[in-house]
């Protein structure tokens, strides 16, 4: 077991001297990890925030395109309803103005069938 122990003892030591080596060979220290980590808090709360913001802003935007959509919808229909009116409007106003046509036809011919018979009975018009 004490073997064992020795072991170990000799891993943590060589573990300590490989860290220290880092450390100076880097010249990274405990203190400057604190401080990296620190800087990198920093940054994880900024983008957070900005996290919050855009979604916030996704949400207002969602809501704004689902009220143009509706409305679009609603507008849409009317277009559709106000062209059919209108076909509409225009094949009826096509049919009385061919019977209009037609009856200044007839009228013509009646009223000149008229201007005749009167003509031939002698009957001033």
């Amino acid at each position: 077991m004490s073997q064992q122990g020795a072991a170990l003892q000799n891993y943590n030591n060589e573990l300590v001297k490989c860290m220290l080596t880092m450390f100076i060979n880097n010249k990274i220290g405990l203190e400057d990890l604190c401080k990296r980590r620190e800087d990198i808090q920093r940054q994880i709360s900024v983008d957070e925030a900005e996290k919050v913001k855009l979604q916030r802003d996704l949400d207002q935007m969602t809501e704004k395109l689902n009220r143009v959509h509706d409305s679009l919808q609603k507008k849409l229909v009317l277009c559709n309803e106000l062209d059919r009116t209108i076909a509409e409007s225009e094949a009826a106003y096509m049919k009385i103005l061919e019977s209009s046509q037609a009856l200044l036809c007839v009228l013509k011919k009646e009223g000149q069938g008229i201007i005749q018979r009167a003509a031939a009975k002698n009957v001033p018009f």
